[in-house]
């Protein structure tokens, strides 16, 4: 095989691939035992007809159209590898030339990495929160504590912001019950919001054995979307009263004799979760700027598919339903025409974001062992409720084990760079960021997981074997941080 690599742009090629026939001996071998199997021929049992018998009773096209079929495909992988070409996407293959008996010739255009002058990480520099936890953040926790241990006390007395009710609700359109549109015994928090819009208005200051009528507009069902008469009526109130907070209670809630030392508990656990999050922060920030400093051309073709990908998510929980999904935008006051304008400016950073981590990998010689590999599956499978064995038969079943495996690497492509920028805290402290990753990436990688795949779809490595649907900013790691969303 011979094959020559001629750049159309900095994100395009044109493979041109020439293919002996003398090398081609064992595909008309599998050819010709394939056609025979599926070819009648009197006086030959299935399989076993020689092949010049075959020939005169199918033509010699079709043999040489299931060689071709065979051939391409391993020939154009072939020289991807030889090439050291960084393809993306699928490729456009076209056979310019079949010469029976001589030479077999195609060519392949298809999208690569551009070549990109990658900063020293050392010259990336950011600023990220400081580590703080107040004596109001601590009581804040306490608080939060105190209520999971809450009792509800019925009290004769009109209900307000923070009592619950005990109620029953019925709605009704023009007279007519409204489907599923009752409940009974009902238990709500005057102030929680979010169920019914008037609800809270019209329970406050009511008494056990008061109801009152408000219209409201339904926000599910059938009906969605139209007026109602909400009719509700109160059977009880009752108040929330939470525990003192002593060292009775710190006996009750936690493991520790004293109040002072559930208290300290809290705050180191505030401090935890304050480490995971300038982790991220970090992450995020360091990603940006160390992408920022880059020019990389980007293949439209690539992006597109990422852009297709985010509309496809985006109207998937609507069923595709384009209105429905305009109602939405309506309400959030934006136009499609503004949310498919960001879709692409994501799509944009997040493609940016895996060519530039790909190309650190490559540079960095980053590899991925297979307990690496290994850890990140039983992660997911328990993050999905399943065992590894079918979340590793899910993923290959839709072909991304590939980029299962490029988004660890990008993952541990941007921890390297990470690790190499000056980070600083908003109070001039230089941050160990090292000591950051080594305690909070695993859950750092929780938040990151969706990052700029945020999902990134079949874009860099959907192709040429190897491998990922999408992922710069939205893999996660279980051993190192990943990308921030796009």
């Amino acid at each position: 095989m011979k094959s020559t690599v001629e750049q159309l742009s900095p994100t395009r090629v044109r493979m041109n691939i020439e293919v002996p026939f003398d090398e081609l001996a064992p595909n008309f071998d599998r050819a010709y035992r394939k056609l025979a199997q599926q070819v009648r021929i009197p006086g030959f049992r299935p399989g076993k007809a020689p092949a010049r018998v075959l020939e005169s009773r199918i033509g010699r096209g079709a043999v040489l159209d299931e060689v071709v079929n065979e051939v391409v495909p391993a020939m154009y992988a072939e020289a991807v590898s030889a090439g050291e070409v960084h393809v993306l996407g699928h490729p456009d293959i076209e056979v310019t030339k079949i010469d029976d008996g001589d030479l077999l010739a195609f060519t392949a255009e298809v999208d690569v990495r551009p070549d990109m002058q990658l900063p020293d990480p050392a010259d990336i520099a950011v600023t990220v929160d400081a580590l703080e936890t107040t004596d109001e953040e601590v009581q804040e926790q306490l608080e939060g504590l105190r209520a999971r241990f809450a009792v509800l006390t019925e009290v004769e007395r009109p209900g307000g912001v923070g009592d619950y009710v005990i109620m029953d609700l019925e709605a009704t359109v023009d007279g007519e019950p409204v489907p599923d549109g009752t409940a009974n015994g009902f238990s709500y928090e005057i102030g929680a919001g979010g169920l019914l819009e008037g609800l809270d208005e019209a329970v406050t200051g009511m008494s056990a054995g008061e109801s009152t009528t408000f219209t409201s507009t339904l926000v599910a069902g059938q009906l969605e979307g139209v007026e109602a008469e909400v009719t509700v009526a109160v059977s009880a109130v009752k108040e929330r009263e939470l525990p003192e907070a002593d060292d009775e209670f710190a006996q009750l809630a936690s493991e520790f004799d004293a109040l002072d030392e559930l208290r300290e508990d809290l705050r180191a656990g505030l401090l935890k979760r304050k480490e995971i999050a300038q982790a991220s922060q970090a992450r995020d920030e360091v990603l940006e700027a160390f992408v920022s400093a880059i020019e990389v051309p980007l293949p439209e073709k690539i992006v597109d598919a990422e852009v297709d990908v985010r509309i496809h998510d985006a109207l998937h929980s609507f069923d595709h339903d384009e209105e429905q999904f305009g109602h939405l935008l309506e309400e959030q006051g934006r136009t499609r025409e503004e949310f498919d304008a960001e879709a692409r400016t994501d799509a944009e950073r997040a493609v940016k974001a895996q060519l530039v981590l790909d190309a650190v990998a490559d540079e960095q010689n980053v590899v991925v062992g297979e307990q690496e590999l290994t850890e990140r599956v039983i992660y997911q499978a328990q993050r999905f409720g399943i065992t590894p064995e079918e979340y590793v038969q899910r993923v290959q079943a839709a072909g991304q084990l590939g980029a299962l495996y490029a988004d660890l690497r990008r993952g541990k492509a941007l921890a390297s760079v990470v690790r190499g920028a000056v980070i600083t805290d908003s109070a001039g402290n230089t941050v160990d960021i090292a000591a950051l990753f080594d305690d909070a990436a695993d859950t750092a990688a929780d938040d990151a997981d969706e990052a700029a795949e945020e999902g990134a779809g079949e874009t860099s490595d959907e192709a040429g074997d190897a491998g990922a649907e999408d992922a710069a900013p939205d893999a996660d790691s279980t051993t190192e941080p990943q990308p921030a969303k796009a």
